[in-house]
């Protein structure tokens, strides 16, 4: 029965007098966040959402956050929504191990659509920092930063070649023939993944999975190997994986939505239990934070993403991992953004749109708080009232407001997809270390509607 104008509008307000009862503000002071770091507790893994793929303050927030769990929570890890090759260079550059000259140096390899989730000033300044943490401390207690998505088929074949050349040449040659299957694609991955999966070309399958179980082999039967070379060797032996499932990914996405994604975040937290393992030896356990979007972060089992077949990481990791897993997302009501209007098109600044009536966003707005943290576990009372679906927003790698409702938004239980919630009124956009002109010209998105 559909809920009376007047009962809905108490509801709302006995909502938001709880959430006066349980949210901390956030101001100019670290210690604002000492209530996030005390659920956060002993938890192993912290996921660390996003609203967005171009808010400054998000990835600002999130930093903060990280480093805090490094400084004084002895984390050891950060992995995020990139492609594993060019995070391992990264890795590399804050480990001390690479010939690039600086941070941004480090960061040339993202250069994939949408480059800036990666090159921009934010995560630009952390990487200096987390290189200068790093110095003078020895491997296992210094900060590794990895990649976890899928999307480097090529990049990682090559990768898999040249580990082989320089350790095993006659296993390079074999590797180098059972690869020669994805030639055909000139090094694009959705030609491959269009032509396998209607049978205009052949599918490497085979070969893919031919490979990796060498290279699980060559790992098994060679003697343990001793500091940086055990981490070469486990980084190739990732990219075969990755190789393996980037396969299988492309040949599934032109047949629907729901299996591609969920092929994708069952690889992510692949990665994540295989860094686990790698980063284990000596007994203790690593604790890893994982920086990637609500829509993977969030379980998804609490939204209409589950009600449509879809798992994600966050559902995954609680699986697994239960309560030594913390999921935390973001929020914003408006502002701008650094966001596409189309894939592969050039980075715009935009103007993000107030949330929706009624929407979390809105609901978070009607507070009169700019910037808080809500917990969500451990809150009985709060949970009950703020079971109700409501709209959520999601913004991408691409903003199109004028289909707003069905672009970005879906409905989900707050309380079961995260254990806390940072909500950040007014947000600004995140600045691409390769603006370009377009980006540049702020007053592009306020033409809309009329795209004058």
């Amino acid at each position: 029965m559909a809920t009376r104008p007047f009962e809905r509008t108490l509801a709302d307000s006995e909502l938001l007098d709880a959430l006066h009862t349980h949210l901390h503000p956030v101001h100019a002071n670290p210690a604002d966040y000492d209530p996030l770091l005390r659920l956060i507790g002993d938890a192993r893994l912290v996921l660390l959402g996003e609203a967005s793929h171009g808010t400054q303050d998000f990835y600002r927030e999130r930093i903060a956050i990280t480093r805090r769990l490094i400084t004084e929570q002895h984390f050891t890890a950060i992995a995020v929504e990139a492609d594993w090759p060019d995070a391992w260079r990264v890795n590399r550059y804050v480990r001390g191990l690479s010939d690039d000259a600086d941070a941004s140096a480090a960061l040339a390899g993202f250069q994939r659509f949408p480059s800036w989730m990666w090159r921009n000033t934010e995560v630009r300044d952390f990487l200096e920092w987390l290189r200068e943490y790093n110095r003078g401390r020895g491997r296992q207690e210094q900060v590794g930063f990895y990649g976890i998505d899928l999307y480097s088929l090529f990049t990682s074949a090559q990768a898999v070649l040249a580990y082989l050349d320089r350790t095993d040449p006659e296993a390079a040659r074999q590797a180098r023939a059972r690869y020669a299957c994805f030639d055909h694609a000139r090094e694009d991955s959705q030609t491959y993944g269009y032509g396998a999966s209607f049978g205009l070309s052949a599918s490497c399958e085979d070969e893919a999975v031919q490979q990796l179980r060498e290279m699980n082999r060559l790992m098994t039967n060679q003697p343990p190997a001793p500091g940086l070379e055990r981490d070469e060797a486990f980084f190739a032996t990732q990219n075969a994986r990755l190789v393996r499932n980037a396969e299988e990914y492309y040949r599934t996405m032109f047949h629907g939505r729901v299996s591609s994604w969920n092929l994708r975040d069952s690889h992510m937290v692949e990665t994540l239990q295989a860094l686990d393992r790698h980063l284990s030896v000596g007994g203790h356990s690593p604790r890893i934070a994982v920086w990637a979007h609500n829509s993977h972060l969030g379980d998804a089992s609490a939204t209409e993403m589950g009600d449509e077949g879809e798992w994600n990481v966050g559902q995954l990791v609680r699986d697994r991992y239960a309560s030594q897993a913390v999921l935390i997302g973001f929020s914003t009501h408006h502002g701008w953004v650094t966001a596409a209007s189309d894939w592969d098109e050039p980075p715009q600044h935009k103007q993000v749109r107030e949330g929706l009536a009624g929407s979390w966003e809105d609901v978070f707005h009607r507070t009169g708080e700019a910037h808080f943290v809500l917990a969500l576990r451990g809150n009985p009372s709060l949970r009950e009232l703020a079971n109700e679906r409501r709209l959520q927003r999601a913004i991408g790698v691409i903003y199109r407001p004028e289909t707003e409702r069905q672009s970005h938004y879906f409905h989900t239980r707050l309380p079961d997809q995260f254990d806390a919630i940072i909500h950040i009124d007014e947000t600004q956009a995140l600045e691409p270390l390769d603006k370009g002109r377009v980006w540049t010209n702020r007053e592009a998105a306020e033409t809309y509607p009329s795209g004058v």
